[in-house]
């Protein structure tokens, strides 16, 4: 039996789409205005997929490759800045070509900053928001707390391993390379891994992959940690305490200075990952992409004229700030 799409059918399933955080703004402004980055981030993750399978699967080599190293257009190389480092700890003898694909990439997150990989490409992190989802939506507050520093052991752990073994150790256990290779060819031993990490986010910890054991996104964020495009809280004398943006960024600790600091509106952390998760779930519009090089985002609160605050709501943003992490 179809359900029909009635007004109300559609509010309901709006309502069962929405995460907890970004609840405030949808109620106030729309499932879109809180979902707006959110699925321009899934349209970039999918377009960026696409061009790895529609290769293997339809012959069409937009791109040949994966995502840690990949020939775009048979022109353009692109190489993951942290399998290269690993190849150099190796002591494999660098490629021309290989330094040229680092240096683009190195380029690129130079500008937009290193963890947008995180957000923007990575499609691991289409598995791990799709866990913090169902945690929200099943209520699970089971939350093991894990040190953030732990992925920067993980990190320099994979260089010792591959100085040790002379191989791209972290590639036999990299998801997001299991990942495309799992989608191209279907049934591997390396869906136990994406499946692990699902696990470890529902049941185990918030966040507990991204922002707490991986080593691609450690390397990132020590890449884009002076990238130009930062999230600013440009508004901030507009905050009204909900805590809506601590609860739907996955590095919670990033946002604090920003918000609730004197100096730069910009959220200048590497471990920001620029998902706008903070944009979309603020419906009195504190955040907005913002630039290093712009003095209005790095002014003190004299160059803003901010609306007025609304009225406040019960949760304070230092509380949930603490909570989150």
């Amino acid at each position: 039996m179809r359900m029909p799409f009635t007004r109300a059918n559609i509010h309901a399933f709006a309502e069962w789409t929405t995460s907890e955080p970004r609840s405030y703004a949808a109620t106030r402004r729309g499932w879109l205005f809180a979902h707006r980055i959110w699925l321009l981030r899934r349209l970039s993750q999918t377009l960026v997929l696409a061009l790895f399978l529609v290769g293997p699967w339809y012959g069409i080599w937009l791109a040949k490759g994966n995502f840690a190293s990949s020939e775009i257009l048979g022109v353009l190389p692109l190489a993951d800045p942290f399998i290269f480092a690993q190849s150099l700890f190796a002591l494999h003898k660098p490629i021309l070509l290989a330094a040229i694909g680092v240096a683009t990439i190195v380029a690129l997150y130079l500008l937009v900053g290193g963890r947008v990989y995180c957000s923007w490409v990575c499609p691991v992190n289409v598995v791990t928001d799709s866990a913090y989802w169902l945690r929200d939506k099943l209520g699970l507050t089971r939350d093991r707390k894990l040190d953030r520093r732990t992925r920067i052991w993980v990190l320099v752990g994979a260089l010792l391993a591959s100085f040790m073994t002379g191989t791209i150790a972290w590639e036999f256990l990299n998801p997001v390379s299991l990942l495309q290779r799992g989608i191209i060819f279907g049934i591997g031993a390396g869906w136990g891994i994406i499946a692990a990490v699902f696990m470890l986010d529902l049941f185990v910890t918030r966040r507990g992959w991204c922002s707490h054991l991986c080593p691609v996104g450690a390397f990132y964020g020590l890449i884009g940690a002076q990238s130009l495009v930062r999230v600013s809280a440009l508004q901030r004398t507009a905050c009204t305490d909900c805590g809506a943006c601590f609860k739907a960024c996955p590095e919670p600790h990033v946002i604090m200075p920003a918000l609730k600091g004197k100096g730069t509106h910009l959220i200048l952390s590497g471990d920001c990952t620029n998902c706008g998760a903070c944009i979309d779930s603020c419906y009195v519009d504190v955040f907005q992409y913002g630039s290093r090089l712009s003095p209005k985002h790095a002014a003190p609160e004299a160059y803003i004229n901010a609306p007025a605050s609304p009225s406040r709501m019960p949760a304070t943003a230092a509380a949930t700030a603490t909570a989150a992490e």
